[in-house]
């Protein structure tokens, strides 16, 4: 966003300050990843120029530090289109046509914010064909007989019937969207804030604000018994690569966009890489390893680089946040309705959740629109 308010550096530096009082090294040490090595694709398979040599924090670690964005990942599907097979970058003339279209949007943004509010927008092309990296098609595996079973609560982007809180997803109900839903590109609030301590590493997202603390002082996962949204996160550095394995997952969260999509297993295990490869381009890498709900482990690339404004946003979605009032009060209204028309002898098929439609206006399960917009209440 153009005019981007002060964010939460302050409190975010604090709370890593404090996790570093409170850490307690021990002598264990994280199983070596067996997820693949690092995919430098922000040069396209090329090298740089120049070499680039990471900058330090004082106390010598690679410094990644800063607020990033996703946002120059527009038009880089998830998936591969077919056209492409296993070619995992643009050639020169598709390349042109990505820049041409990034340089259109970019112009059409800044002459459309007009007000506090506007969809974010890539400033510059990358030559990715898609995010998924291995196996080597590009393709999402498919999943398992029990992961079909767990699909994320479509709330008010499905035709209910809603009976309760738990009817609507995470993201809906405003408590999380999971740490790729809260990386993968959606149309706006797509900060992350990296800050470093002695033996931490701390990253905010700036929608739904989670904060995940990453320990790099050798200790070991916490047990089994613990879990949480956001797993157990325990980092380590392979020269200037941060390396964080997360495990200790509850089996509530999806690592589509938003969080969306089904929903993973406690067995979930995320491998991800962070290495600063230029002066405003950092490469990151996600392998997902859940054989509950996946056929196979994939690997999904990334480039974070500056965000527009350089500062998070606050994003207040509970303040705002009028879904599960209006879509419950809704459904409880038909019942009613229901209950009156069959009195008078009138039989007639319940009326969907939003009459069909879902936020933002568009048909339920379809690709029309601009979706992954806020819940309920509309841009925050």
């Amino acid at each position: 966003m153009t005019a981007r308010m002060l964010g939460s550096a302050g409190t975010l530096a604090a709370i890593v300050g404090a996790a570093t009082l409170m850490s307690v090294s021990t002598s264990g040490q994280s199983k070596p990843s067996a997820a693949p090595p690092l995919v430098i694709t922000a040069y396209g398979g090329q090298p740089p120029a120049t070499k680039f040599v990471s900058p330090k924090t004082p106390w010598g670690e690679p410094d990644l530090q800063g607020v990033w964005s996703t946002d120059d990942m527009s038009g880089v599907p998830l998936a591969r289109p077919q056209q492409y097979g296993d070619r995992l970058y643009l050639n020169d003339e598709e390349f042109g046509a990505r820049s041409k279209q990034i340089e259109r949007g970019a112009q059409q943004g800044d002459e459309e914010a007009v007000g506090a509010f506007r969809f974010d927008f890539a400033r510059r092309a990358f030559r990715q064909t898609s995010l998924i990296v291995d196996p080597p098609d590009g393709h999402m595996p498919a999943y398992t007989a029990e992961g079909l079973k767990r699909p994320m609560p479509r709330g008010t982007y499905g035709n209910g019937p809603l009976d309760g809180p738990t009817d609507f997803s995470l993201y809906e109900r405003c408590i999380t969207r999971g740490i790729l839903g809260s990386t993968l590109r959606v149309i706006y609030g797509n900060g992350n804030q990296i800050v470093q301590s002695p033996g931490v590493v701390a990253i905010t997202y700036e929608m739904i604000h989670d904060t995940r603390i990453i320990h790099t002082d050798g200790r070991p996962h916490v047990g089994s018994v613990f879990r949480q949204y956001l797993g157990n996160a325990i980092g380590r550095w392979e020269g200037d690569e941060l390396v964080v394995e997360t495990t200790n997952f509850t089996d509530q969260t999806a690592i589509g966009v938003n969080g969306n999509g089904n929903r993973t297993s406690t067995e979930l295990k995320l491998t991800e890489r962070f290495k600063r490869v230029g002066k405003d381009v950092v490469q990151y890498q996600v392998t997902v390893d859940d054989p509950v709900t996946y056929e196979r482990p994939f690997t999904m690339s990334m480039v974070f680089t500056p965000l527009d404004g350089g500062r998070l946003l606050p994003y207040n979605c509970h303040e705002g946040n009028m879904a599960l009032t209006q879509s419950l009060g809704g459904e409880r209204a038909e019942d009613r309705a229901l209950e009156e028309d069959l009195k008078k002898g009138i039989v007639r098929p319940r009326r969907p959740v939003q009459d069909g439609l879902g936020v933002g206006g568009q048909a339920v399960g379809g690709r029309g629109g601009r979706g992954g917009g806020a819940p309920g209440a509309g841009p925050q």
